[in-house]
């Protein structure tokens, strides 16, 4: 198993689906054939246990794709799985252009106004229909911030840092 460092998240896994092992997968990827293209894979589970595997089947289902990884054969062993990650090695994944960046690469970035106030951690990335939105959490407050450059004035990977620009009202 890569570092997490060394590793993209392509794929979240949503449920089993059938009674040989399958799952069905939400892609966190908008490169075109990522998920059809995948061969060895680690899987992370939502308590932190991994497993690396290869892929042995991958159809479309609507917006997402049903899976069959190796060494998963029953629906109760694909359930274990389920919120889980999908990831690959970085080295694997093409470079995206300049002020695009993976899910992967966000999620966990301290987020901060321009003036430097701390917000939170960015902790998931909602995908609605008109655009994605942001939820940072501090604590109990939970602050929604849309994913546009109107509102995110800097990202950067290096410091774990995101830079948003907040109206009055904005914070919960």
């Amino acid at each position: 198993m890569v570092g997490e460092l060394d590793t993209v998240t392509v794929g979240r896994i949503e449920r089993p689906f059938g009674v040989k092992g399958e799952v069905k997968v939400r892609p966190l990827s908008d490169v075109p054939g990522r998920l059809e293209s995948l061969t060895d894979v680690s899987l992370v589970a939502k308590n932190g246990k991994a497993m690396d595997t290869s892929v042995t089947g991958v159809r479309r289902a609507g917006k997402e794709f049903i899976v069959r990884f190796a060494g998963l054969t029953t629906p109760e062993e694909a359930g274990l799985w389920r919120g889980g990650l999908i990831q690959v090695p970085r080295g694997t994944v093409p470079a995206l252009p300049a002020g695009q960046y993976y899910e992967c690469d966000l999620v966990g970035l301290a987020v901060e106004t321009e003036q430097g106030r701390s917000i939170g951690v960015l902790e998931e990335i909602w995908e609605l229909p008109g655009n994605h939105v942001f939820v940072v959490r501090q604590g109990d407050k939970e602050t929604l911030i849309p994913a546009a450059k109107e509102w995110v004035t800097r990202v950067d990977l290096e410091r774990g840092l995101m830079t948003v620009h907040m109206i009055e009202g904005m914070e919960g």
